[in-house]
């Protein structure tokens, strides 16, 4: 097994490209849950060959911790003999301890290079290499993968941007970002993470010299998507994922991050796969809030998600020209996330009083609930007077965001704040 996972390793290096004598050098930038979980996956998969590859993530500095989740990972490290040991083996207990007490303040970065993130205390991950420092983490990365909300994406890759002027090769950029956002000039159209980072990373390269990078070629920008819940993936559950973009990459990227456990189909639309993992979200917080409304229904939920893939399907054909059919793994990862996952959670809780709007869209120990921003990006789209096509029945032009009554019933609810059960 050992030498399969290590001719998966030198393969990659090859495509890429890498010396003998040169680590391939892989980064995670954005530490949410599985931002965290897929490079705590190649850490634990490939950190062994450390004269081939070296794993590390960058996350922000300075987050504290309140004592009530320091109280929290105290309980879930002592419930484990094995963490316990690894933690007293690494000298790292006692800051826990004096956590717990109230004696010392813990910081999120800090307890990520023992394997703890933030959004997912009571999956342990395995021991990180951390990087605070934005310039440290990625001037030199042969891979970068994006584990950003969509909302940050654009602002952290024109930064990053900024460090590769004086390379001569791209990196190769996967994202893991579900979010979308929208863009009404000169024409109406969603905006998807990689056009995001490709945005980001050409706009600051206006001229070079010809040995230098002229920007990231859109090609080398990839997206990967589920179905998978980060914490069961993590804990080794059955779980398939598409890496989709050029072939190039594609297909050689999708062969190393398989696992045993992890699948890795590779597709070529990437706009659908996209648009698609922006919706999912959406329509997983109506999926919540139907969860809870109805007692948990099966017959009430059966319908939901007979309405909302109608409204999904209708959405991507106006947005993509030959967009892929919602089925195989785009029909999984629609099922899981309004299954399982922050977003439905998040529909649950406001429909049980449980949260309110008022507490904003990051959440204490869930990180960014992404769908809030989708459902304004998508709906504010869709509803563009210059979009308008005739209405099936009455015969009358509408914008299509009249033909998404969920949507638009999900908009009043989180945007307008119109309230209906809150």
């Amino acid at each position: 097994m050992e030498q399969l996972v290590e001719a998966r390793l030198d393969e990659i290096r090859r495509v890429i490209g890498k010396a003998d004598d040169d680590p391939l050098k892989i980064v995670g930038v954005g530490a949410g849950a599985w931002g965290s979980v897929f490079i705590a996956m190649l850490q634990e998969n490939y950190g062994t060959f450390r004269d081939k590859v070296s794993v590390r993530i960058w996350r922000r500095g300075g987050r504290a911790i309140d004592k009530a989740t320091a109280q929290h990972l105290f309980e879930v490290i002592n419930s484990r003999e094995e963490l316990l040991r690894r933690l007293i083996r690494r000298c790292a207990y006692l800051k826990y301890v004096e956590a717990r007490l109230g004696d010392r303040v813990l910081y999120a970065d800090e307890i990520l290079k023992d394997g703890f993130c933030l959004n997912m205390i009571e999956t342990p991950l395995c021991p990180l290499k951390v990087v605070t420092n934005l310039q440290e983490a990625v001037w030199d990365a042969d891979v970068v993968v994006n584990g950003l909300p969509s909302t940050e994406t654009f602002q952290v890759f024109s930064e990053i941007s900024k460090y590769w002027k004086e390379r001569v090769t791209a990196p190769v950029i996967i994202s893991l970002a579900k979010g979308v956002e929208a863009e009404f000039e000169p024409r109406p159209r969603i905006v998807t993470p990689t056009q995001m980072i490709y945005r980001a990373s050409n706009n600051s390269f206006p001229m070079f010299p010809f040995d230098l990078l002229a920007g990231i070629p859109l090609e080398n920008i990839l997206y990967l998507g589920g179905p998978n819940i980060a914490s069961e993936v993590y804990n080794k559950e059955y779980a398939n994922a598409r890496i989709c973009g050029s072939e190039k990459w594609r297909k050689p990227l999708g062969k190393f991050l398989r696992q045993s456990h992890f699948i890795v189909w590779d597709n070529s639309d990437l706009v659908t796969h996209e648009v698609m993992g922006g919706l999912k979200n959406v329509y997983a917080i109506g999926a919540g809030m139907v969860d809870t409304l109805t007692k948990e229904s099966a017959t009430s939920k059966s319908v939901y998600f007979a309405h909302c893939t109608s409204e999904m399907i209708f959405i991507t054909h106006l947005l993509a020209k030959e967009p892929e059919k919602l089925a195989g793994p785009l029909l999984a990862d629609t099922y899981v996330t309004l299954l399982k996952g922050r977003n439905a959670w998040y529909g649950q809780k406001l429909a049980k009083g449980e949260l309110n709007l008022e507490m904003g869209d990051s959440i204490k120990g869930k990180g960014m609930i992404q769908g809030v921003s989708a459902v304004k990006a998508f709906f504010e789209l869709l509803n563009q007077s210059s979009l308008s096509l005739q209405h099936p029945e009455e015969g009358k032009p509408v914008t299509p965001a009249e033909l998404c009554p969920i949507l638009k019933m999900l908009y009043r609810i989180l945007i307008t704040r119109y309230p209906y059960f809150l």
